[in-house]
């Protein structure tokens, strides 16, 4: 049993495939290696080099793993998750050349506009609505594992699948597993420890991240949206939030915890390309101390 530690592009601020204010592919991934991860993330498909030799090269020379693909769709929409589907198979046809890139994360579309905060979809779902939504997910994952990997749910903030019982419900009713990131549970008014002690065997990855409770009190007394409150640093690296890191360590080791997590933090846009790196370097100091 071992606990392998990469990071994903979220931690440079990059949220889009193309994007003037995110850090260069190339230079994010040479800090990947000098903040001291083993593996990374592809991220929004087509930042990093989605074709090969060109991405397993790039990763070689910097001696990183891939350990894992990120695929968004909405899951209320069948067309989007046709389009979701043929992403898949294009991604299956890189991650295949990648022997530790076992998971494609299934990220779904939020109810509110990423930047202004406005509500672009009804936060609740009609009995109706949720039988397409979870059809949808586990269509998404059943693609993924004919392909030999394991499509993960990623509950999110702004989603219909956020708080624990959102989480509980799609369990139920799917067979889907999940990629627990630690940061959005919290932020969905969830106690991830425990969670993840409760649902260990539907946890195969976690994306570590850690959130700040006094900046989401703000951001609730203000309005703010969730665009917004990541550049108030409502999402910080491991160990400066509220999650007990060396807790969490704790009771993976107990349940066994086999493979990858994947530092993730939110950070677009970067007030200077500067910035990443000592965050990230800070994160693995911190999870090392913490025991990963």
């Amino acid at each position: 049993m071992s606990i392998k530690v990469g990071i994903a592009p979220d931690s440079w601020g990059v949220w889009f495939p193309n994007h003037e204010k995110q850090t260069p592919w190339n230079r994010c991934m040479d800090e990947m290696k000098e903040a001291g991860y083993e593996g990374v993330e592809l991220g929004p498909w087509g930042y990093f080099p989605n074709t090969n030799p060109e991405l397993k090269d790039a990763l070689a020379e910097r001696s990183l793993a891939l350990v894992a693909g990120t695929v968004g769709g909405d899951f209320l929409d069948d067309a989007s998750i046709d389009q979701m589907c043929k992403t898949i198979d294009e991604m299956a046809s890189v991650l295949k050349d990648f022997p530790e890139a076992k998971y494609i994360v299934l990220l779904p579309s939020m109810y509110t506009d990423l930047e202004t905060g406005e509500q672009v979809m009804n936060p609740e779902l009609t009995k109706e609505q949720w039988a397409a939504y979870t059809k949808n997910v586990q269509r998404a994952a059943d693609r993924a594992a004919q392909h030999g990997l394991i499509g993960t749910f990623h509950p999110h903030v702004d989603c219909h699948v956020e708080t624990e019982e959102e989480i509980e419900r799609l369990l139920e009713d799917t067979d889907v597993q999940l990629c627990f990131d630690t940061g959005h549970h919290v932020y969905g008014g969830g106690e991830p420890i425990s969670f993840y002690e409760k649902h260990a065997d539907r946890i195969p990855y976690i994306h570590l991240k850690d959130c700040d409770l006094s900046v989401k009190r703000k951001m609730e007394e203000n309005k703010w949206s969730f665009a917004k409150a990541v550049t108030e640093d409502i999402m910080v690296e491991p160990g400066k939030g509220s999650i007990d890191f060396a807790k969490l360590h704790d009771v993976m080791t107990k349940k066994q915890y086999d493979g990858w997590v994947v530092v993730e933090q939110d950070l677009f846009p970067v007030k200077s390309f500067d910035v990443p790196l000592p965050i990230a370097k800070r994160g693995r100091e911190n999870l090392a101390k913490a025991g990963f």
